[in-house]
């Protein structure tokens, strides 16, 4: 299976199991038609290893980790199992690590499917595969969504409890007690909690490190440096139904004139190219998407060119946006200055992120920054500031592809 692809399922009980080098966790999420958990009894894991329908199965440090879905049992205002899966050790990240997710059937044990999760780097969790139902039919999707927050940043997303740990004391500081209880078999660890206790999870950092993890509104606008992703609500709601996507620069030391050309790529699922908005086609997916026209010389303070973005007109096979800036007449980024993307309320224009591209690298083309649907039906966006050689958007195409 490749990212976004999927197949019905021809077994009413299946079993996911994810394989690595290194020991992984593997835990499900029964969520609803608004891709929340109900409560902290849908989230499946070691330490509450069963759920309606649901099954966790440790795999002792031998084995792969599983989750068995018994599709009969689950409850019918239970949408879809997400599998997800994060390295065992504390910190550590998918760089290196290639896990396989396998499909089986839970009674015989034969493979229907296999999905290997391309390019991982800085994930510590990962959403691996989903068991969904679609006009009364159960099938399994293909995920691969890393995030750089851990299982908590999983368990945030979809209305996990997340309990913030206790202050610690001033004086002397008391080594702190892991949130989640240990793996068992993990000797020398603190007991876990009773039965009783809900399942807990280690909370995100208050502030991601530089250049990773993910962000929210809720205080108002961002600045992103490269790497970083926002999510496109506020206080837990959707927060943007239009977006503008304005795209700025400057000739450098007072250079000469610079023509630079801003775009948008729209892909499908399975990185497949949808259309392209930019100066020559200014109005694509039926109007979804629109761009205010070129600019020929980057002069004049604000955007030097917008794209607009209905959010809730986009297809829904539409499921990533890449925003790029080429320059068609060859002029190199090093002779641009102050180049930058920010990203406003489409209604009321009040502008909610910022990405300035602090350095610059002698290539034709940048991609600035990517909205990706998240499969709960959310937007993030992640600044890029990824160089490469490319002077018309039709040349960005694969680079962006990959970059997804």
């Amino acid at each position: 299976m490749t990212p976004g692809s999927n197949i019905p399922l021809a077994a009413t009980r299946v079993t996911v199991d994810v394989a690595a080098p290194v020991r992984l966790d593997v835990s499900g999420l029964l969520l609803t038609g608004a891709g929340k958990v109900r409560s902290d009894d849908d989230f499946v894991f070691y330490n509450q290893p069963s759920g309606p329908g649901v099954t966790y199965r440790s795999g002792g440090g031998t084995a792969p980790d599983a989750i068995t879905v018994d599709t009969t049992a689950v409850p019918a205002d239970i949408e879809k199992v997400v599998v997800t899966a994060s390295p065992d050790a504390a910190g550590q990240t998918f760089q290196g690590i290639e896990p396989t997710a396998t499909l089986r059937n839970a009674d015989d044990g034969s493979v229907l499917a296999t999905f290997t999760p391309p390019r991982l780097g800085s994930e510590t969790a990962l959403l691996v595969m989903e068991i969904y139902r679609r006009n009364g039919q159960w099938k399994a999707r293909a995920i691969g969504q890393g995030y750089a927050n851990g299982l908590a940043g999983i368990a945030t997303d979809f209305g996990v409890n997340v309990e913030e740990p206790a202050p610690a004391p001033a004086q002397p500081a008391a080594p702190a007690q892991p949130a989640v209880p240990p793996h068992p078999g993990t000797p020398a660890q603190p007991v876990a909690p009773p039965p009783a206790v809900r399942p807990q999870v280690a909370p995100a950092p208050a502030a991601p490190a530089p250049g990773t993890g993910k962000i929210n509104l809720d205080k108002g606008r961002v600045s992103l440096r490269k790497n970083q992703t926002v999510s496109l609500v506020k206080g837990g709601r959707p927060l943007l139904s239009q977006v503008r996507m304005g795209l700025g620069w400057e000739p450098a030391y007072r250079g000469r004139d610079i023509d630079l050309d801003a775009s948008v790529i729209a892909f499908g699922p399975q990185r497949n190219h949808i259309d392209s908005c930019y100066f020559g086609k200014l109005t694509i997916l039926n109007g979804a998407i629109w761009h205010s026209g070129d600019n020929l010389t980057g002069e004049g303070a604000g955007d030097d060119e917008v794209i607009t973005v209905d959010l809730g007109r986009l297809p829904q096979e539409v499921t990533g946006l890449v925003f790029t800036v080429n320059s068609f007449s060859g002029q190199k980024f090093t002779e641009v200055a102050k180049a930058y993307c920010r990203l406003m309320d489409g209604v009321t224009g009040e502008e909610l992120v910022r990405f300035d591209l602090t350095g610059a690298e002698p290539q034709t083309g940048v991609m600035m920054a990517k909205l990706i649907r998240q499969f709960s039906g959310e937007w993030e966006m992640t600044a890029m500031g990824d160089f490469v050689k490319a002077r018309t958007v039709r040349n960005m195409v694969k680079p962006a592809a990959q970059a997804l």
